[in-house]
């Protein structure tokens, strides 16, 4: 009998693993929110070549969190990580006006493959801290989100230095995948 309990506590009190991919363009602040959320402290960071995995660990949820580079040539490889994914947190530089519509086709090809077709969708807009950068409206305008269908989506706005709008990103990822169970 006492195993019995056991082995329901464990189920109950067990977190849960998912995995979740990182994408932007490159220099977004990816890298730097991965260290800010896992660490609680930014980073000194270089471009990434390949990719950086870390867990995060979020309310009930322990997040596998892939952190893929983003140069041009590298972009290519990103479909490489899709397989298991349950959500994705796409990065976007708020103040880089000039390339939000490469930003929102590099995402766009991403929710165009099969194997992300049920992911939930967390757009970051980084950068909020900088003169110049686009409010949340703008930004969803720009990037074409309300033409999503059939998919779960929010933008949340974020400074990754100061750690501001990060965990608020995260407590909607975590309601949308914990209502996916």
């Amino acid at each position: 009998m006492g195993v019995f309990f056991s082995n329901i506590f464990s189920r109950l009190l067990k977190k849960k693993e998912m995995r979740l991919l990182m994408l932007g363009l490159d220099a977004a602040g990816k890298t730097t929110i991965l260290y800010k959320l896992k660490l609680g402290e930014v980073v000194t960071t270089i471009p990434t070549i390949g990719f950086n995995v870390e867990t995060v660990e979020y309310k009930n949820i322990s997040f596998i969190v892939w952190d893929v580079g983003s140069q041009h040539l590298i972009r290519r490889l990103w479909r490489h990580y899709y397989s298991n994914t349950k959500g994705l947190i796409f990065v976007v530089d708020s103040s880089d006006q000039d390339r939000i519509e490469i930003a929102a086709e590099e995402l766009n090809m991403v929710l165009a493959d099969d194997e992300m077709k049920d992911v939930v969708l967390l757009v970051l807009a980084n950068k909020q801290d900088l003169p110049k950068a686009m409010a949340v409206h703008e930004l969803t305008e720009r990037m074409g989100l309300h033409a999503l269908r059939g998919r779960q989506w929010f933008v949340q706005p974020t400074c990754a230095v100061q750690g501001s709008g990060l965990y608020e990103g995260l407590d909607w990822l975590s309601d949308q995948l914990s209502k996916q169970q």
